[in-house]
């Protein structure tokens, strides 16, 4: 089984940085499409990644061109807000591959319009625009895996000795 994260072309450094902690948590493989719109050195990436970049499966492709060349086979799931279809509609394949737009415009409407079956979204109010795309990653894949039964995650906290003014 296999989660894979897709960030095509993303733009803000803080989002990827708390998207690699997502994928961190969960085994999932993030791949990054170029451009990006900032560097992989930048220290607001980093920050927000914390310490689980060693614990992240990066893959980086040079344009969408690359990444569909050799993943257009695969199960892709694409997360926009103009899909007709929840996220939650759909029983995902074990291998996967979810793909999230840059943050000021999304994913292009040529390959939204050629594949609307493969076309997910996270319900809001109409008057929201659209949810921050970490926020967007993170609820698609816990999906993903709850479909799983969270199988391979820990499941029990350590809370079971601490009493309430241990905790406050």
């Amino acid at each position: 089984m296999a989660l894979n994260i897709v960030l095509v072309e993303p733009e803000i450094p803080q989002n990827t940085g708390n998207i690699v902690r997502t994928c961190a948590a969960l085994g999932a493989t993030l791949h990054l499409v170029h451009p990006l719109g900032y560097s992989l050195d930048e220290k607001y990436l980093k920050r927000a990644g914390l310490d689980y970049w060693p614990l992240l499966t990066l893959v980086e492709w040079p344009s969408f061109t690359a990444f569909w060349e050799a993943k257009a086979g695969e199960h892709l799931y694409y997360f926009t807000t103009k899909a007709p279809r929840t996220y939650t509609q759909v029983h995902y394949p074990d291998d996967v591959y979810l793909l999230f737009g840059k943050e000021s415009a999304g994913l292009d409407e040529g390959l939204l319009a050629e594949h609307p079956e493969r076309c997910l979204r996270i319900p809001m109010r109409e008057a929201i625009r659209s949810l921050n795309l970490s926020n967007t990653v993170a609820i698609a894949s816990y999906e993903w895996e709850r479909q799983r039964t969270f199988s391979g995650l820990q499941m029990q906290g350590n809370l079971h000795r601490l009493t309430y003014k241990e905790i406050s």
